[in-house]
C-alpha cells in the first residue's frame, strides 16, 4: 500500500508542476483535458485513483509523456524495470492489463509498454498529439488493431506501426491471451520531452 501512496504523491507533484509550467489554471486544464475540476483538485492533493484514459488526456493536454506524470527523478545511467515493479495503468474486464515500463530520456522520448490482452477485451484510445507514433509487436497470441475505424489483425511475430493522432483501439482476439510490447514515440521539443521542459 505504501508503494501505491508514494506513486500517487509523485503523480500529484508531477501534474501540479506540469500544469504550473504550462501556465494553466485547474479550470483550464480540466476544460482542455475533459477532466472535472474536482477530480483535478483531488489528484493534486494525492487523493483518488485516476484511470488510464484520464492520465493519457492529462499528459496530452500538458504536452508531456504519461511516464513524465508517473515517474520520480532518474536514478542513474542504467534502469532495469521488472513488470512486477510497475502497477498496471489499465486493466480489462477479462484480466487484460497495460503497464508503462519506462520512458527513455531523450529529445524525442519513447515510452515502452507491456500489454496482455485477453480475447474480447478492448482498450480504446482517443487521438494523441500530432507526431506521436505507436508501434505494437505481438510476441504471443493475436489481436485486432483498429485505427480510424479500420481493423488490422496482428499475430505473434508481427509488428504494426501507425500515427497515433487518429482514434485507435487494441482488442484481444483468438483463443489465448495476446502478449505485446508497445512503444509510443513522442515528438521532439517541448511537447515531447519526458520532463516536460
Amino acid at each position: 500500500m505504501a508503494e501505491a501512496e508514494e506513486a500517487l504523491r509523485t503523480l500529484a507533484h508531477n501534474v501540479r508542476a506540469a500544469r504550473t509550467r504550462a501556465g494553466l489554471s485547474l479550470d483550464e486544464l480540466g476544460r482542455r483535458a475533459k477532466v472535472s475540476k474536482g477530480a483535478l483538485v483531488g489528484l493534486e492533493k494525492a487523493q483518488g485513483n485516476p484511470n488510464f484514459a484520464t492520465l493519457v488526456r492529462l499528459a496530452d493536454t500538458l504536452g508531456v509523456s504519461v511516464s513524465a506524470l508517473m515517474e520520480g527523478p532518474a536514478e542513474g545511467r542504467v534502469r532495469v524495470v521488472t513488470a512486477g515493479a510497475v502497477m498496471p495503468l489499465w486493466t480489462g474486464e477479462r484480466g487484460s492489463e497495460a503497464r508503462l515500463m519506462l520512458t527513455t530520456s531523450s529529445p524525442a522520448p519513447v515510452e515502452v509498454w507491456r500489454w496482455q490482452l485477453a480475447p474480447g477485451d478492448a482498450c480504446p484510445s482517443h487521438p494523441h498529439q500530432a507526431g506521436v507514433v505507436e508501434t505494437v509487436s505481438v510476441t504471443a497470441g493475436e489481436m485486432i488493431l483498429e485505427v480510424d475505424g479500420t481493423e488490422h489483425p496482428v499475430e505473434a511475430g508481427q509488428t504494426a506501426t501507425f500515427d497515433g493522432n487518429a482514434p485507435h483501439t487494441y482488442r484481444g482476439s483468438g483463443t489465448e491471451t495476446c502478449h505485446l510490447i508497445m512503444t509510443v514515440h513522442l515528438p521532439p521539443g517541448p511537447a515531447g520531452t519526458a520532463d516536460g521542459r
